[in-house]
């Protein structure tokens, strides 16, 4: 079985170089696609099969801001949430007060995570928990550096070109055995080193062997507020659904559409399936160029059918490298932005599950509101349904699933004939 892991996601600190913007709030509480960033960042955590507990770590002062941030979290992730614990004055400190409270859970690895990279990937987790599960010390998200580097005098004049052959720049999350760290941490402490900055600084510090992980660009982390402005893009462009609260009320668009999707996906070594957004645990999981969530993928392409604007693949062919392990309801977030640009919006979505295994009753309800959440739609508007194909065909003979979709739009009534 699989080992779990926690991930500690550490959200105590003041975000200073926002301090002097019109928004006092610490960069983990500012709103981004309408919720605060740390929601997204435990959205994108919680949402992971290995990840079995989530735990932030606040400042003392910010317990109303965290609260509005966890009321945000669709029900998968919420269950996952732990108490929140207190940081210190340091990130070190805040770090081993969160290792501290992880210690009676029944987690093997922790991922250290900073609340204000709310773009982490389910590649980039998959990657780190490889190196865990292969015997790491400890695993550095990062990337190598690929720009020019240039020392300079304290007058900002280029004095030197830095050799960039072996420099990476370090990402989070920092992923470990949960006991290793904790007891680095607590050695740290005794000897009165409080300077770390980095938890694999300290790992190495203790005798802990560190690896490398390959990160992604797009996991970057908000520090200035031209880092807030390209989340903000990013989230609405291409991750995440952002508020679309100046949609008109469906009495007032009358050209009624219907659109029809179909996806099937093949089973591969795996623990888990993502149907709807939701990780349901399983001894396959789907195989695909994106996550396979064969249920997104249907109902996006019948999105797109209502509205007559070509297929998921037109708009994110496998060919595409950059689509490689995506989360499928960047696919999702996009038809709905096509469909929002003409003025329309969903009204309803029907989708039918068929597989043996595995069962999706238990899963159901948590699939409808996950389905709803990122179209913004009432759950009573959204159907799942699932069946069996009767032992016959691919799925009958537990090669894989399919999912066939029916999506409603409605849109603003037009003069075209």
């Amino acid at each position: 079985m699989a080992k779990t892991a926690a991930a500690l996601v550490v959200a105590a600190g003041r975000g200073t170089r926002l301090a002097g913007s019109e928004n006092a709030l610490p960069k983990q509480y500012r709103p981004l696609a309408g919720r605060p960033v740390l929601t997204h960042t435990l959205i994108a955590l919680g949402n992971h099969p290995r990840i079995s507990c989530l735990l932030p770590v606040i400042h003392k002062d910010d317990t109303v801001h965290y609260e509005t941030a966890a009321a945000a979290l669709p029900e998968t992730c919420a269950k996952k949430l732990a108490r929140p614990v207190h940081g210190g004055s340091t990130r070190q400190q805040s770090v081993l007060a969160g290792l501290t409270a992880l210690a009676d859970t029944d987690c093997d690895y922790v991922l250290i995570h900073d609340a204000a990279r709310p773009f982490v990937s389910p590649d980039v987790l998959d990657r780190l928990f490889s190196a865990l599960d292969s015997g790491a010390d400890g695993v550095l998200a990062a990337l190598a550096v690929a720009d020019t580097l240039k020392r300079a005098d304290a007058g900002g004049r280029s004095i030197e070109t830095v050799d960039r052959a072996g420099l990476w720049a370090a990402q989070t999350p920092q992923a470990f055995p949960l006991e290793r760290i904790l007891a680095a941490h607590r050695s740290a402490a005794g000897a009165n080193h409080h300077d770390f900055t980095d938890d694999t600084g300290l790992a190495e510090w203790a005798g802990m062997s560190i690896v490398l992980s390959e990160g992604d660009p797009s996991n970057f982390k908000i520090t200035t507020a031209a880092d807030l402005k390209r989340a903000e893009h990013q989230a609405t462009y291409q991750f995440m659904p952002a508020t679309r609260s100046h949609l008109r009320p469906l009495a007032e668009l009358a050209d009624i559409r219907t659109g029809i999707g179909y996806d099937v996906h093949a089973f591969e070594d795996g623990d888990a399936v993502v149907l709807g957004g939701v990780t349901v645990p399983h001894s396959k999981k789907l195989k695909g160029h994106s996550d396979a969530d064969v249920v997104l993928h249907a109902i996006t392409d019948a999105t797109l059918g209502a509205i007559g604007d070509g297929d998921i693949g037109q708009h994110f062919p496998p060919s595409d490298p950059q689509w490689q392990g995506a989360s499928s309801d960047r696919f999702q977030t996009d038809a709905l932005r096509r469909v929002s640009d003409l003025g329309g919006r969903l009204a309803h979505i029907d989708v039918t599950i068929v597989c043996e295994e595995p069962k999706i009753g238990p899963h159901r309800q948590a699939i409808r509101e996950s389905i709803a959440a990122l179209c913004e739609m009432p759950v009573s508007r959204v159907s799942v349904k699932a069946t069996t194909s009767e032992r016959l065909g691919f799925t009958g003979r537990k090669e894989g699933m399919s999912a066939l979709a029916s999506v409603t739009v409605r849109l603003p009534l037009g003069n075209e004939e």
